[in-house]
């Protein structure tokens, strides 16, 4: 793998429409309610009774099947963008039904324009952002804090995710269910089915959190029957009731896989064989709660990493991408970590990063024999735990590594746990944390922002360290998509602080982070949105004195109703450098007390769009010296079956230690055949590793659950940018991989 609300007191009120009676011998059509849920503290959370139906619709995407006419029908939707609770441009209609074994939901999204519908997506599993869409967050323990998102467009494509923290979507995750759609000369339609054994869920819970979104990308607009404040989570889902008696079977996936080829390195000139037969089983000890073990775990078929140029003096965080890791991640998340625009914290400082098992320290694959986890939700209580033997590489010895994390649900949207790991992959000396976390979190804190907030504790073990192993952190953020939001955070790492199992690349130090933003939304504008934020940041190390300080200014971004953005960015810093800092290869900035300042601007166009390029620069001080840096790239999408981007990333440092440049080109080339057939292509090159790496996956995805990968891996050494390329390592492999459900 490459690296470089109103409260309404006393009963519950609900206001419904009056059914139709059924003519003698058939089932009552189920009807959408609207229900005013004065316990948990607001208004307007929608529900919809669904049926259970006896018969099975045809999925090929066209709702002709007379077992529809019975389901559920949900038709109340509204805008949430660009208008909240506007009134849509196009008229929706969802059906929800299920039987023993799946949740079945049809859609029939008229449209005046069929011709202009946007599906320029056809390879499985990727984005689908920029097309007409739908989307489906089913929250099945109803608890409004997570839950699974299902998407489809025009095509077929899929494409789903799990939430975490309630309202972060990890859309690496990987699940089994089936879609199809069909464009008509009155829009489009979409049959969706998805099995009670992809789900976690609590079979005594008849209740499920559920909501619809519909996405017009000509028209950049959102639709949904429930949001709040412009957004759609779990949180902010409505209620699906008469979920009773659903089956998951035994219960029991087996999913063997087999990958073989052969390895070459040019500069040993030796060929290694290759025959990996690996194999995955996983077995729900009840509907709600999931053990799987794993036996010679093959990640072969992962999509490589986008490469880096590191001009910081903290190591970079990649994400995970690996399905075995994903499966359940939201019941590891930590702390409310994670980082982003507004929300407070970041990623310094997680307790388990599962991209440190099964990777080296310089990010080649380690073997790993066994896994065994155990995720799932029990009443209010959330668990998880993992258990690997990795092998060894180089001077590490095989190891034994262990995370279990236990969680309450505490108050309406809040949790309260505690995380436990051992084992250190990157050496061979004994290492453990322990932490305890609050997450606070209300959706509805006031008819216009959201509340959350987080506090933390970690200490950890490692041998040979004593004292200083300790860290701790709290957060408080006000969300908003229309006015003011902002974010306040302070953490501290003790100088001694080693997460073996996590990640952590600043330690020793006290950080304060404060955010603060503000949303126009101007009516009958051209513009959608004027957004300015400012984010601070000062740092100061433990034993006294300031490790460093930035001011981040976004003083304009303009955003227009197509999507297309502008803005203009200022930059303070200051960076405090007790010992030198190895910047660059021959380049050593001297320990002093650096002020700097930069100004940039950024220039986007709408992912929507066929062609959508995008420049930003950035000119001024850099430490003594100067820096000017230039990013652009662009996505072309003439149909369906091809995408070609690129993107060239380009520093010039002048310093009066040295004068350097920093290169990064990624190039993409996807080919469609059809929603099944696809080659991805993908070529990066950076001057700081001289090298190129490109990276083929030719995939067979015949059904949901079962593929076919043609794996073709080729790095080089490049002296220049493409020139004097001399061969380093290749692999071909042939993976194939299907999962057996009983």
């Amino acid at each position: 793998m490459l690296a470089v609300a109103a409260c309404i007191c006393g009963v519950e009120t609900v206001m419904a429409q009056a059914a139709p009676q059924p003519a003698p011998g058939q089932q009552a059509p189920a009807v959408a309610e609207r229900v005013i849920a004065s316990a948990r503290g607001y208004s307007d959370r929608m529900r919809a009774n669904i049926p259970r139906t006896t018969g099975t619709p045809k999925l090929d995407g066209v709702l002709n099947d007379s077992v529809w006419e019975n389901a559920a029908v949900i038709d109340d939707i509204h805008q949430f963008l660009p208008i909240d609770h506007g009134e849509p441009s196009e008229r929706s209609e969802f059906r929800v039904m299920y039987d023993d074994d799946y949740l079945y939901i049809g859609a029939r999204l008229y449209d005046s324009e069929p011709a202009a519908i946007t599906a320029r997506q056809l390879i499985q599993g990727q984005n689908i952002e920029f097309d007409d869409w739908i989307g489906f967050i089913i929250d099945p323990f109803n608890k409004q804090r997570a839950g699974y998102m299902f998407q489809l467009n025009p095509n077929g494509v899929r494409r789903d995710g799990i939430f975490e923290d309630g309202n972060r979507l990890n859309s690496d995750w990987d699940g089994i269910w089936l879609g199809e759609a069909h464009v008509d000369a009155e829009g489009w339609s979409a049959e969706i089915a998805i099995p009670f054994k992809t789900l976690n869920f609590d079979v005594n819970n008849p209740d499920w959190g559920f909501a619809v979104i519909r996405a017009i990308a000509r028209k950049n607009e959102r639709l949904a029957w429930t949001s709040y404040n412009r957004s759609v989570s779990p949180g902010t889902a409505g209620v699906v009731t008469g979920l009773r008696d659903l089956q998951q079977g035994k219960g029991l996936d087996i999913i063997p896989s087999i990958a073989a080829g052969s390895r070459h390195d040019y500069i040993r000139s030796d060929t290694d064989s290759v025959f990996e037969p690996s194999l995955d089983i996983s077995y729900k000890f009840t509907p709600s709660l999931t053990g799987v073990l794993t036996f010679n775990t093959d990640f072969s078929a992962t999509e490589v990493d986008d490469r880096q140029v590191n001009l910081t003096r903290f190591s970079l965080f990649f994400p995970e991408k690996r399905d075995f890791f994903l499966q359940d991640a939201d019941i590891f998340s930590f702390g409310g970590m994670g980082g982003g625009p507004g929300i407070p914290g970041g990623q310094n400082g997680l307790p388990f990063f599962s991209r440190n098992i099964g990777l080296s320290r310089f990010g080649e694959p380690v073997d790993l024999n066994a896994g065994a986890k155990l995720t799932g939700r029990v009443g209010r209580w959330n668990i998880g735990s993992l258990l690997v033997h990795q092998a060894g590489i180089d001077d590490v010895d095989p190891s034994l590594l262990m995370v279990t994390r236990v969680s309450a649900n505490v108050m309406e949207e809040s949790s309260i746990g505690a995380i436990m790991t051992y084992g250190d992959p990157h050496s061979n000396l004994d290492a453990a944390t322990v932490g305890a976390d609050f997450r606070y979190r209300n959706t509805r804190f006031t008819s216009t922002h959201s509340l959350n907030g987080n506090l933390w504790y970690q200490h950890t073990e490692s041998e040979g360290l004593s004292e200083g192993q300790w860290a701790w952190g709290a957060q408080v953020g006000m969300n908003s998509a229309e006015g003011f939001h902002g974010s306040l955070s302070h953490d501290q790492f003790g100088e001694n602080y080693n997460p073996a199992l996590g990640f952590a690349n600043n330690v020793g130090i006290m950080k304060t982070q404060a955010f603060l933003g503000y949303r126009w939304r101007p009516v009958d504008s051209y513009l959608r949105s004027i957004h300015p934020i400012m984010r601070l940041e000062h740092v100061e190390k433990i034993d006294g004195g300031v490790d460093s300080q930035t001011i981040f200014a976004r003083p304009i971004e303009l955003e227009n109703h197509r999507g297309d953005q502008v803005a203009l960015i200022l930059f303070y810093g200051r960076e405090v450098l007790d010992d030198p800092f190895p910047i660059s290869r021959g380049v050593v900035i001297a320990p002093d007390d650096y002020r700097f300042f930069r100004y940039g601007a950024e220039w986007r166009m709408a992912p929507e769009r066929v062609v959508a390029p995008g420049m930003s620069i950035w000119l001024g001080e850099f430490y003594a010296g100067e820096r000017l840096a230039i990013d652009g790239w662009f996505d072309w999408r003439p149909n369906e079956h091809f995408l070609i981007s690129a993107s060239y990333s380009y520093n010039d440092i002048d310093l009066p230690e040295g004068r350097f440049q920093t290169r990064v080109i990624q190039m993409r080339a996807n080919w469609a055949f059809d929603s099944k057939w696809s080659w991805i292509n993908l070529v990066q090159y950076d001057n700081f590793s001289n090298s190129v790496g490109f990276n083929s996956r030719l995939r067979w995805n015949r059904n949901a659950g079962e593929d076919l990968y043609l794996v073709f891996n080729h790095n080089f050494n490049a002296e220049g940018t493409f020139s004097g390329l001399t061969s380093t390592k290749s692999e071909i492999l042939l993976k194939y991989t299907r999962t057996f459900r009983y």
